[in-house]
């Protein structure tokens, strides 16, 4: 009778212990390793609808923002949502337009990097400042959000390694080399060629970033300026927000054969968010859009209410095609496949798209990203990487790399005459 009491016991003791839900081990990496955000918008926002001027703006709640936008839209970003989306690093985007002359520009990044650091002052139980690795590191262990800048545009240093060189003292770590247009010394990926890639000022440049231990972003640059600074960069290169071309034909995401290469190189690609970016048929709708506006401006010169108005009808009856959280993580598991695990990072571009995926509305919605890559396969170990390990990985090699080249003298050009 006794042997036969224990049976269920054994019984029991011999079931295997129920797994963890997708969400379970999604909450068990984030907690982990909270998400370190190649790129936030957040700054430029600051400028567009308050000139800087932040005494009595609320960075704690902004759901309230909606009215201040021409748009109408509510920012994607506040105190609240980052802690509810697990962001513990961010890198907060310091961008100003291309279409400012050189000079404007280097003035207006400067601004740029003011308020942004006013705004992180203006929070410090929230928002710590951080300049390392070892700052990052820092701000979680003390319960807050390590936050860097990083610079969107060549056109912000006026061409000149000076600029550069003042710009990362002043708290910037990474340049993307060009945004939508060209610099005098690179090719954007959004314009016509001017340069066949990096001119060789345009090499300097990926340089003396290495040296300074700034890092490299590629996001944003044509194909051919990709392969010139992974040619050219002793240290790992980033695309701070950026997708999979193979999966999204946008000249602003990332072709296999670049991608290829971010294993030698030791970078990442941080997957964006841009519902155009993600969703093949949101791109190929926003093409025919285009086509469309062209078409009846052709038709209807000089009337522009015209033009309004039947671009509206078109609007109705061709709705845009929703882009979700499944199209994200599929380009995830293209880079995945064809540059590894090691290769992949986040970079939502939140606050600066006018609108977000479907699931993914702003950046409370991380953590909903990681349950479905969970659900996919990935391990608690695998989501770990990518929302934090890569990214803290890149930042201290390009540390490493400084460190290694501490004797080289900066690059020197000639100021113009």
């Amino acid at each position: 009778m006794k042997k036969l009491a224990l049976l269920p016991l054994i019984a029991l003791a011999a079931t295997p212990l129920a797994a963890e839900t997708p969400e379970e081990t999604a909450e068990a990496a984030l907690e982990a390793a909270p998400i370190w955000d190649g790129h936030n918008d957040v700054p430029i926002q600051l400028r567009g609808r308050y000139r800087n001027v932040i005494g009595d703006f609320d960075f704690g709640d902004t759901t309230d923002t909606g009215e201040d936008h021409p748009a109408g839209r509510t920012m994607h970003t506040d105190l609240a949502r980052l802690r509810e989306g697990k962001v513990g690093a961010q890198f907060w985007s310091v961008y100003v337009s291309a279409s400012l002359p050189e000079p404007e520009a280097v003035q207006a990044v400067i601004e740029q990097i003011d308020v942004t650091k006013r705004l992180i002052a203006k929070y410090p139980a929230d928002l710590q400042l951080a300049l390392t690795a070892d700052d990052v590191q820092s701000a979680i262990d003390n319960g807050r959000i390590a936050s860097m800048m990083g610079m969107e545009g060549g056109h912000s240093i006026g061409s000149s390694l000076a600029v550069l060189r003042q710009t990362y003292d002043l708290g910037a770590r990474y340049m993307t080399l060009t945004h939508s247009r060209n610099t005098p010394w690179a090719d954007s990926a959004t314009d016509d060629p001017e340069h066949d890639g990096l001119t060789d000022f345009g090499k300097d440049v990926v340089r003396e970033m290495n040296r300074m231990g700034m890092l490299v972003d590629l996001s944003h640059v044509s194909e051919k300026a990709m392969h010139d600074a992974l040619d050219v960069a002793g240290a790992p290169v980033i695309f701070s927000h950026s997708s999979a071309r193979a999966i999204n034909g946008h000249a602003r995401n990332v072709p296999d054969g670049v991608l290829a290469r971010l294993p030698a190189n030791g970078g990442i690609i941080m997957i964006t968010h841009v519902p155009g970016f993600l969703s093949e048929p949101a791109r190929e709708w926003n093409a025919n859009r285009s086509a469309e506006e062209a078409r009846l401006q052709a038709l209807w010169q000089g009337q522009p209410e015209e033009v309004s108005k039947r671009l509206d009808a078109w609007d109705e009856a061709n709705p845009i095609p929703r882009a979700g959280i499944t199209d994200a993580a599929d380009h995830i598991d293209h880079v995945r496949k064809i540059a590894g695990v090691d290769s992949i990072g986040i970079g939502g571009d939140y606050d600066g798209i006018p609108f977000a995926p479907d699931g993914l509305e702003d950046v409370s919605t991380y953590p909903a990203l990681f349950a479905e890559l969970a659900r996919r396969g990935y391990t608690q170990s695998e989501l770990e990487q990518i929302s934090f390990g890569n990214m803290m990985r890149v930042m201290r090699a390009a540390e490493a790399y400084k460190a290694s080249v501490s004797d080289m003298a900066p690059i020197e050009t000639p100021v113009p005459e």
